[in-house]
């Protein structure tokens, strides 16, 4: 069977929960259009996620390579369109990483582009009534080190594994002291999740 692999990050920043791989491991198993979901939590941490998700790459040989991210503060699923070769963080990461103006991959490309089809993922996800749009950037954090490291594996190598990255706002429980931060539901995350495998695969 065709596989997708659904990646998501631990909780960082403080956060005691991370929407992304809470919403991502609902969906552990399951089959849409002929392709089964597998699901991986990934560390947030420089060097250590992208590696992951690369073995993982190594082991499964998906179809597709969806990773889920938290951006707090959006108040819609945002659909990632490109990936910026740069590591440059506001925060330490998990491991106390705080890498600032360093490349992702030094003998990479500036930029690669989401092979997901992000327009139809949007259309078909405003359509179904889950807030969402295209965003062109995915921060200089993890989540746009790992949507480099994937897409930049994938093009070195030579597969033909589509990549792309979704990121989630938080959930309700996480924004309770943060007034007036948008949230989303974890049963609006889990369709929207859904949705985006099915526009993918279908």
């Amino acid at each position: 069977m065709k596989s997708v692999l659904m990646t998501g990050f631990d909780p960082f920043g403080g956060e005691t929960v991370n929407p992304a791989s809470r919403a991502v491991s609902k969906l552990a198993g399951k089959v849409i259009d002929g392709h089964r979901i597998i699901t991986k939590e990934i560390p947030t941490v420089f060097g250590k996620s992208a590696y992951a998700v690369e073995q993982a790459i190594r082991e499964l040989n998906p179809n597709l390579v969806i990773s889920v991210g938290q951006a707090g503060g959006t108040h819609a699923i945002r659909v990632e369109r490109l990936a910026v070769n740069i590591d440059d963080a506001r925060i330490p990461d998990n491991e106390g990483n705080q890498p600032k103006d360093a490349a992702t991959a030094v003998d990479g490309p500036v930029a690669y582009w989401s092979t997901l089809p992000v327009r139809k993922i949007v259309d078909e996800l405003t359509n179904s009534r889950v807030p969402a749009f295209i965003s062109y950037t995915a921060g200089t954090y993890v989540c746009n080190h790992v949507f480099y490291s994937a897409s930049h594996f994938v093009a070195v190598n030579q597969l033909h594994t589509k990549v792309g990255f979704i990121h989630v706002p938080f959930l309700p429980e996480q924004v309770i002291d943060k007034p007036p931060t948008p949230s989303m539901s974890e049963e609006m995350i889990v369709q929207a999740l859904e949705i985006i495998v099915a526009v993918c695969t279908g």
